[in-house]
């Protein structure tokens, strides 16, 4: 008989350390679709957590769009886009995508994480530096970890520090940002980003996965607001899985810049292809961001927002600066936090509590984020329990 596998000890030494920092993390299960009205455990709630901006998720025309792409083309991509996994539904959305954002080429990516682990460990090196926003997104930081590139990280949002930076940098690299940082909410200065990438001659690149969809015409994103295109951002990602409601990502770039990708960008090389059917689905989706569909749930998304701010404002608590879905009230301490969550589960409300690592030490908060698939009674129930909540003694 095999003796026991015993757990090593230093693990279990992390464990019992993120327990008693009230940082341990849990998988939820959904028992229905991803919808604003959702079950969990058997009980009904009103969600205030997902990145379903324009909740499209559930879109009848999305579910059709994918079981017509299944019945044709199957629900497995069979392998890398470059062996022979790139098929039809891949090509057309690839070329709308293209179309839609005005660039020369996209690539698609099976996930975020893995669109920017690709573009950056392609791009960067020991010669080639990465400077990058302090608040910016884990897998931006992993890419140029990757890389084992040089990398410095500015101050949130403050171009002054980017440019201290690369003035005394000897070699120009990539200049990396979020387009809508995805726990502040608040939007990159890009404009002044993108002067500084040109005037130094550095790589601009921008991972808007929290702006397309739901901000700019029709949906184009942060960089829409800025009216900056593919000749001051040349490397721009996206995703599927926020304002779309489906699933995957995106690069969208120059014909050279793809070029090299297709070389040299590990994950993009070396992994199967996204399903077709997701494909389907997504076009489906991009379809209904362009449409007056997509722009009616911008402006119910909008009203939303304001409604919120104007709510919360009152409220003994600092609710962050931030135009977007997303809206981070800080607690403050983790325990606080989680209590704070749990007291809202009364009201029927599920917003699960944001804690370090993945915000500093002091700063958890509740990320609410907010919907055009929620309705004007459900920011009502979410601004009355947040303030009996918050303002109980």
């Amino acid at each position: 008989m095999k003796p026991a596998f015993n757990t090593p000890s230093w693990m279990l030494a992390a464990l019992d350390e993120r327990r008693r920092q009230d940082l341990m993390r849990h998988t939820v299960t959904l028992d229905s679709p991803q919808v604003p009205h959702t079950q969990i455990n058997g009980q009904r709630y009103t969600a205030f957590c997902s990145n379903d901006y324009l909740g499209l998720a559930n879109h009848p025309s999305l579910i059709r769009a994918m079981q017509q792409s299944a019945d044709e083309y199957g629900v497995g991509g069979g392998s890398s886009h470059l062996v022979a996994g790139h098929l039809t539904p891949h090509h057309r959305l690839e070329e709308a995508l293209a179309e839609w954002l005005g660039y020369e080429r996209v690539l698609l990516f099976s996930t975020g994480y893995m669109a920017n682990l690709g573009v950056i460990s392609a791009l960067a090196n020991k010669q080639r530096p990465v400077i990058q926003d302090k608040l910016n997104h884990a897998s931006l930081i992993d890419g140029a970890q990757l890389a084992q590139a040089p990398m410095r990280r500015y101050l949130h949002a403050t171009p002054l520090s980017a440019k201290k930076l690369m003035m005394k940098s000897e070699q120009s690299g990539l200049l990396v940002t979020d387009g809508v940082f995805s726990m502040d909410g608040d939007i990159a200065p890009l404009s002044e980003l993108s002067d500084l990438a040109s005037q130094y001659d550095w790589t601009f690149m921008v991972d808007d996965a929290h702006g397309l969809g739901c901000l700019g015409e029709k949906g184009r994103g942060s960089l829409a607001l800025s009216d900056l295109a593919m000749a001051q951002v040349p490397l721009l990602m996206g995703t599927f899985g926020k304002a779309f409601g489906t699933s995957g990502a995106f690069v969208a770039t120059t014909r050279d810049f793809a070029d090299y990708l297709t070389q040299f960008a590990r994950p993009y090389v070396y992994t199967t292809s996204m399903s077709p059917a997701m494909a389907g689905a997504s076009l489906a989706a991009l379809e209904l961001i362009c449409s007056q569909e997509g722009e009616d749930r911008r402006v119910r998304l909008a009203e939303h927002i304001a409604y919120f701010r104007q709510r919360v404002a009152s409220l003994p608590v600092e609710l962050m600066v931030s135009k977007t879905a997303i809206q981070p009230i800080v607690i403050g301490d983790s325990s606080t936090a989680l209590a704070v969550s749990e007291q809202l589960k009364a009201f029927g409300i599920w917003c699960t509590a944001i804690r370090p690592p993945t915000v500093p030490k002091g700063k958890a908060r509740l990320r609410i984020t907010l919907s055009a698939g929620h309705s004007k009674q459900d920011l009502v129930l979410l601004c009355d329990a947040l303030e009996q909540v918050l303002t109980a003694k």
